[in-house]
């Protein structure tokens, strides 16, 4: 069978990593930009309260962006005003957010299984959760030695209003570029939010270096193997 459309995800996938390292590591990093804007921050009670922004987007029933529903819910929860708590954000996500590619593990791979998929005529598609803003996804897909001009489409925070595993987040992205779900591959580590893509017609590949099953699913994708090993299946069914 061969594909036409390949969407990548980014975290634990073209960007190999732990996601609870990752955002152990980074989160701290965000309430310190604000605390450098205003002393006496309670870093527990901010980072709180971004979780919680961020459940907020995972449950998005579509009225708004992800942008949106979650500043909506910062509302008042953090020390300085929110237009101004939104510029720290940015900020933050546009530098010292690099720190945070200290805690993951760039792979070679990443950029041979992007090739492989485009030398054949693929088109490629960044489909990573869109619970960040642009400059942040942007800095990410660096890290993985890859650039944005890679992929058809990058989703980010800013213009989608659905996140995995919500099966709405894949049929928006049909709909969207008028993509026939069976000429469509999803290539991704997690178990719940990757898989999900086959709720609505579209092929799966596991990747399992870094793959992720919090809740202990079972496991059903179509296909499964290392990065490596998605490379070379990209380039025989591309």
């Amino acid at each position: 069978m061969r594909f036409r459309h390949i969407l990548f995800d980014l975290d634990g996938t073209l960007l190999p990593m732990r996601q609870e390292q990752f955002v152990a590591y980074y989160m701290p990093l965000l309430a310190g930009a604000y605390e450098k804007q205003k002393e006496g921050v309670d870093k527990k009670a901010l980072i709180a309260a971004v979780w919680d922004g961020y459940k907020a987007m995972i449950g998005n029933d579509g009225s708004r962006t992800n942008r949106e529903a979650f500043w909506e819910h910062m509302e008042g929860r953090l020390p300085v005003p929110q237009k101004e708590a939104e510029e720290i954000a940015l900020d933050f996500y546009r530098d010292d957010f690099n720190r945070a590619k200290a805690v993951t593990h760039p792979s070679l791979w990443a950029k041979k299984a992007v090739k492989a998929a485009k030398e054949n005529g693929g088109k490629v598609y960044l489909a990573t959760n869109p619970v960040f803003p642009r400059c942040a996804t942007e800095n990410r897909i660096r890290w993985a030695g890859l650039d944005a001009a890679d992929f058809e489409i990058i989703t980010t925070y800013e213009d989608c209003r659905f996140c995995k595993p919500d099966p709405r987040y894949f049929s928006d992205l049909l709909e969207r570029f008028s993509l026939d779900p069976e000429e469509c591959l999803m290539a991704g580590n997690d178990v719940e939010e990757d898989l999900a893509a086959a709720e609505v017609g579209i092929s799966t590949f596991l990747v399992t270096d870094t793959m992720e099953n919090f809740k202990n699913l079972p496991i059903r994708s179509d296909y499964q193997g290392s990065l490596q090993e998605l490379a070379g299946f990209l380039s025989m069914a591309v």
